[in-house]
């Protein structure tokens, strides 16, 4: 029996199927796409009942770049030597950055989802959040199988329509995709990787991937080191990190690659992270600095390189969302303007929480966390 929602669910595809006569889509597909796009309410809980996740940094970097990624991480540098060779000559990209998405992303290959692309962006795009982004994505897919790389029932990939061994969106397959085995198609689906590792390659090339330089690296920072000098919007000369005392724990100056910036991820406690142009280029893949900081770390560590040598702190309160927001409407009601309270830790936030830090004297780290929302919910 066919409930209210499937038939309302079936008036709204042929409402796009009219769209997509407008987005060079030919008939054939059109058709394809109406009798394959089936609802999927999972696809709906999923997107609900996301939960947040409430990790330290020392807790998200165990899981992301355990000994036992690094060792599969390692195992897989071994195994595709070849084919990372033909990489790095081709696109110029280091094969331990390539591995170490492939590693996140899907633990280089295990996880690739096997959800049907087409249904779970058409079921986002009639009912879920962010409609109109979701149906865009429906259209670019829907383009993947008008090219022919490959069949819409093979098109697997996660609830939330990304594919492949690197988690690649339909948009994004269409612009870096890449078909390096010469077979006619760009299959980042096939259980062997090579398109699929050689694309994200070329996604990386293509957002200005530098070659021979790393993402970062860790540093010391010497005592009486101005704070408020690091976070993401401090970028600076090498040579000037190098003048204000920051040194590899060796006791060496950085490297010049040009400019850099300094990170705290886990705040004054923690390890001290000097992130060059290359880490930018990862946040281009994912725009989080814990993703990036872990493909960072977990490329360092496949290349045969030892872990940090300063502990990153255990133990540190996560702040929610609710929580962020309360910390950014206090430091806007105290002057420190976050120009906004979305409950989303952005530059603004990070800018605006140094500044309180300097004015209340206590370290200008910019680290907003439980101790800190404490300290301002103790401000009179």
């Amino acid at each position: 029996m066919i409930d209210e929602r499937d038939r309302s669910f079936t008036s709204w595809k042929e409402e796009f199927a009219l769209r997509l006569q407008d987005e060079r889509l030919r008939a054939r597909t059109r058709n394809r796409f109406l009798e394959i796009a089936q609802y999927l309410p999972e696809v709906l809980d999923r997107q609900a009942n996301q939960k947040e996740l409430l990790l330290s940094v020392h807790d998200y970097l165990e899981i992301t770049v355990s000994d036992e990624r690094v060792r599969k991480g390692r195992k897989a540098l071994r195994k595709y030597r070849p084919l990372m060779g033909e990489l790095e000559e081709t696109y110029r990209v280091s094969a331990d950055a390539v591995l170490a998405i492939w590693g996140l992303e899907t633990g280089f290959g295990a996880n690739r989802g096997d959800y049907p692309v087409i249904s779970a962006l058409a079921t986002l795009a009639f009912a879920g959040e962010r409609r109109a982004f979701f149906a865009d994505e429906l259209v670019a897919a829907l383009h993947i199988v008008q090219a022919g790389d490959i069949a819409p029932e093979k098109m697997l990939g996660s609830w939330a329509g990304a594919m492949g061994h690197g988690q690649f969106m339909p948009s994004s397959y269409l612009k870096y995709a890449v078909d390096h085995d010469g077979d006619g198609r760009r299959d980042i689906w096939a259980e062997d990787p090579t398109d699929a590792l050689a694309s994200i390659a070329n996604y990386l090339r293509e957002h200005g991937w530098r070659s021979g330089q790393p993402c970062g690296e860790e540093m010391y920072l010497p005592d009486g080191f101005d704070l408020s000098l690091t976070g993401r919007d401090q970028v600076r000369p090498v040579a000037e990190w190098a003048e204000h005392g920051v040194r590899s724990p060796r006791g060496l100056q950085p490297v010049d690659y040009g400019d850099a910036m300094v990170l705290l991820a886990a705040g004054a406690q923690g390890p001290a992270y000097l992130a060059y142009h290359n880490f930018n280029v990862f946040l281009a893949y994912n725009n989080s600095v814990h993703y990036a900081l872990s493909v960072g770390c977990l490329a360092h560590r496949i290349d045969g390189n030892k872990k940090f040598t300063r502990p990153w702190p255990e133990g540190q309160r996560v702040l929610s969302r609710a929580d962020m927001r309360e910390l950014q409407e206090r430091l806007t009601a105290l002057g420190h303007d976050t120009r906004g309270a979305d409950g989303l830790a952005g530059p603004n936030t990070h800018r605006a929480l140094r500044s309180w830090q300097v004015a209340a004297g206590y370290p200008a780290d910019g680290f907003p966390c439980g101790e800190v929302l404490d300290q301002l919910r103790a401000q009179p």
